[in-house]
């Protein structure tokens, strides 16, 4: 698979400009109502690596890392700061965060996921990437013991225990994630007086399927 489970210095990507993207396909119709349909279930995020650069070292740690992934060959992990964990940024992840399932005594493996609620509506993201050592997990409420009672795959993001949980207990989640994505280019410009006079490269980051 051409995905390096390796992050991208997270130092560096604290500050960058970016965030989820939709999309919609719109038909205005001859009265005037819109017809709206998407062929995407779940949304896309990019990210510019360059805005967060402060010093010719950052630089050439983008640059060291850009080579390394060949470009847009390989993925790599990214901290998205305005979005890592299973709760509120102000708070620490906790074993009853998310629900990622209901038991029935015969599933074993249980996909991470983060909702995301408005009003009524909702949307479920699932979460392939986990942060190592960050998830928690509970049934019923009841904290279960990572390494005993379950594994997590963090490549995959699925919980796997070693006995199903019972018919009708609720698993529940609480965990620190990273986002699966790609160099959006295969070139990177910089010039070092531009730099230096406060024009930061682009550097294009784009969401990947895993």
């Amino acid at each position: 698979m051409t995905f390096h489970e390796m992050r991208f210095p997270a130092n560096l990507s604290f500050g960058s400009v970016g965030g989820p993207e939709r999309r919609t396909d719109i038909v205005t119709l001859a009265n005037g109502y819109e017809e709206r349909n998407t062929p995407w279930a779940h949304s896309r995020r990019r990210y510019d690596a360059g805005v967060s650069m402060r010093s010719l070292d950052d630089i050439e740690t983008l640059i060291a890392f850009f080579e390394a992934r060949h470009g847009q060959i390989y993925g790599f992990r990214w901290k998205d700061w305005s979005d890592f964990k299973s709760c509120l940024a102000s708070k620490e992840p906790a074993q009853a965060d998310q629900v990622i399932g209901t038991g029935d005594e015969e599933t074993t493996a249980f996909q991470l996921s983060k909702s995301y609620r408005s009003g009524a509506y909702s949307y479920r993201r699932p979460i392939a990437k986990p942060v190592a050592g960050s998830v928690r997990v509970a049934i019923e409420g009841v904290e279960q013991l990572e390494g005993v009672h379950y594994e997590v795959d963090t490549a995959t993001g699925f919980v796997h225990f070693a006995h199903p949980p019972n018919a009708g207990m609720q698993v529940t989640a609480g965990f620190e994630f990273d986002v699966p994505v790609r160099f959006d280019t295969d070139s990177i410009q910089t010039n070092v007086a531009s730099f230096r006079a406060g024009d930061v490269p682009h550097v294009p980051v784009v969401e990947v399927r895993v």
